[in-house]
């Protein structure tokens, strides 16, 4: 009974006895591993990392820190690994933050490129290039009130080639408060407003060309300007009662728009109202004749027109001479 008894316990004793020689050797064999492993690390030489790569950059740093945080790193299949590492992930740095390195030309950009109205509107351009919908509006408005935040003495330049409140066809896309709204910013404005047709400006579009700083409106030789009176928009099935009401605010538009470009282009308001009776086109010569720009942008205009000779040298030349009183 004894030797039953006295067995098991004896296997028990060296059951144990040996599971703490095999935790001490697990033990000494991490630590030596450890430090092994520690000694070869610096050893191992490390490839250049493209300080612009903001992945590669804090993956080093990391792994050089804490490697713990890449070992014990979860993995999440939903995700690319180590992106846990970032407050704002990104996998890898963007074509144009890249170094100049044998494959990539020389002459390749170091930051990303903006986009168009951006890099127009660091040139203090603001390009009306679509009819006044409310969104251009929008862009528009804001656009002049960032420009005037940044520097309220330095000029702004209006480019303008829009059909105003109506498309080519004459079908009208946007109310007249439209144009007003921009005319109004305008208006506000400190700075000097240096405006250029550069296709066509029509309507309400015309009235923002001619609202420029006097002396500083322009217009392409072959771009066109015309004013009309605005039209009533799509009634659809709208009762005779709203249809008039509509009416009279057109009228009153017509009104304020023949008053406004009276007063920028010098005209008289019953001179203005004649001629909008019908749609009015102007060429570069007629708008600048009517007011509504003050000089025609033509590369090299002004050293021709230096050259040209005066009416007495022509007669001279000629050999004309002109009698008092003629």
């Amino acid at each position: 009974m004894s030797c039953f008894l006295q067995a098991p316990v004896a296997h028990t004793i060296l059951s144990s006895a040996s599971s703490c020689r095999t935790v001490r050797r697990t033990k000494a064999l991490k630590l030596r591993c450890g430090a092994l492993g520690a000694k070869n690390a610096a050893k191992i030489p490390m490839p250049p990392i493209n300080p612009k790569d903001p992945f590669l950059s804090k993956l080093a740093s990391v792994a050089s820190s804490s490697p713990e945080a890449l070992l014990n790193s979860s993995a999440n299949p939903d995700t690319p690994p180590f992106l846990d590492l970032f407050e704002s992930p990104k996998l890898m740095a963007t074509p144009a933050q890249v170094e100049r390195s044998v494959s990539y030309n020389e002459h390749r950009p170091r930051s990303p490129p903006p986009d168009l109205p951006s890099l127009l509107l660091n040139g203090r351009i603001v390009y009306i290039g679509m009819p006044l919908v409310p969104a251009v509006t929008e862009l528009v408005v804001a656009e002049l009130m960032y420009l005037q935040w940044m520097d309220p003495k330095q000029p702004i330049y209006i480019y303008i080639n829009s059909t105003g409140t109506t498309r080519d066809d004459g079908e009208t896309v946007g109310m007249e408060t439209e144009g007003f709204a921009i005319y109004d910013a305008l208006m506000q404005l400190q700075n000097e407003i240096h405006t250029v047709a550069v296709g066509a400006a029509i309507g309400q579009a015309c009235l923002l060309l001619s609202a420029g700083t006097k002396g500083k409106r322009f217009m392409m030789p072959h771009a066109k300007a015309m004013i009309q009176q605005p039209r009533v928009p799509s009634s659809g099935l709208m009762p005779a009662s709203d249809v008039l009401i509509r009416a009279k605010e057109v009228i009153i538009n017509r009104d304020t728009l023949v008053e406004l470009l009276a007063k920028h282009t010098g005209n008289s308001i019953e001179a203005v109202a004649e001629v909008m009776r019908r749609p009015f086109y102007m060429d570069a010569n007629r708008a600048k004749e009517f007011g509504v720009i003050d000089k025609i942008l033509w590369r090299g205009q002004e050293k021709v027109m230096a050259e040209v000779a005066s009416p007495e040298e022509w007669d001279k030349n000629a050999g004309i001479k002109v009698m008092d009183g003629f």
